[in-house]
Order: structure tokens, then C-alpha cells, then sequence
């Protein structure tokens, strides 16, 4: 009896762990992501003069998550892609330090490439997926946050990157 119960509690905490997730469609951006919390939530998109689609969790501070799509040469690697972006926009942050980029299984496939920084002089973390929606398009989920926040998030993180999908 006591199992049975256990099972019960158990398939309960799933239920409502898996209505908790909200799903996200942009018509704008031409996708579909799953958050895994009420924590999380979008941001408005305002004049549609951004580039990209916005969600917070909880406070900016303590994670945002940037959307942009990207068109790229067919012959385009992911790999060339980051180092681009690395070289381009993220040698300028104070105190960079890359991590070990990663392959990054999902519905699409793709790289994730961790990086740390400081910010007013604490310091931030930040995540960034690069996911090949077809030979010419990526989306880029570029997750940043306080440090401490941005690691205790990594799951989400990655579970909001497996679960993007194009529409």
C-alpha cells in the first residue's frame, strides 16, 4: 500500500510538474519553445523594430534569454559561427572567460559555448546554443544572468533549447 502510494506522489509531482511548462509560439521570429516555469515569462516585443524575442527569468538580472534568427551560408559551420560571434562582439566583455563549447543534442541540432564575465564588477555567466533550423537558417539562445543564478539554471536552460522547435 505504502508503494502504491509512493507511485501516486510520485506521478502526481509529474503531472503538475509538466502542466507547469508553458508554451511559447512567435509568429514574428517563426518559433516554438517550451518554459519550464511561471518564473519564466516574455518579454514584449514593443514596435517589432528588435532583432530578436526576450524572456526573463524572474528578474533580467536574474536571467535573460535572447532569440534571434540568423541566415548563413549553406556551407556555414556552427563551430565558425561561434568564433565569429566570440571574436566580433564577446572579447570586448571585461574579464571573458570561454568555456568548453559543447555539442548540443536536441530537436535541432547544434553547439552550446558557455562563457563568464564581469558586470559593474560582479560577475555573470552566460550560454549561448547555436541551432540549425535547415542549411541557411540558426537560432541563437543566448542565455545571460548573475553567475550563481545563470549555474543553478542550467537545466532549464538546456531543457528551453531542446524543446525549440521552428514553426
Amino acid at each position: 500500500m505504502r508503494r502504491l502510494l509512493t507511485i501516486a506522489a510520485c506521478a502526481l509531482a509529474l503531472a503538475a510538474a509538466a502542466s507547469a511548462q508553458e508554451l511559447y509560439t512567435s509568429d514574428e521570429f517563426g518559433f516554438e519553445l517550451e518554459l519550464p516555469n511561471q518564473t519564466w515569462r516574455a518579454l514584449p516585443s514593443g514596435d517589432g523594430s528588435h532583432r530578436h524575442a526576450e524572456f526573463i527569468y524572474g528578474e533580467r538580472s536574474d536571467g535573460l534569454l535572447r532569440v534571434r534568427k540568423e541566415v548563413v551560408g549553406e556551407s556555414d559551420d556552427l563551430n565558425d559561427l561561434a568564433d565569429r560571434d566570440r571574436d566580433n562582439k564577446l572579447r570586448f566583455l571585461p574579464g571573458l572567460v570561454m568555456g568548453r563549447r559543447e555539442d548540443f543534442p536536441g530537436r535541432l541540432g547544434g553547439v552550446s559555448v558557455p562563457y563568464e564575465y564581469t558586470q559593474a564588477g560582479k560577475p555573470w555567466a552566460a550560454r549561448i546554443y547555436y541551432l540549425r533550423a535547415d542549411p541557411r537558417t540558426v537560432y541563437v539562445l543566448h542565455f545571460t544572468g548573475r553567475r550563481d543564478t545563470l549555474m543553478r539554471l542550467r537545466s532549464q536552460t538546456d531543457s528551453i533549447a531542446r524543446s525549440f522547435r521552428v514553426k
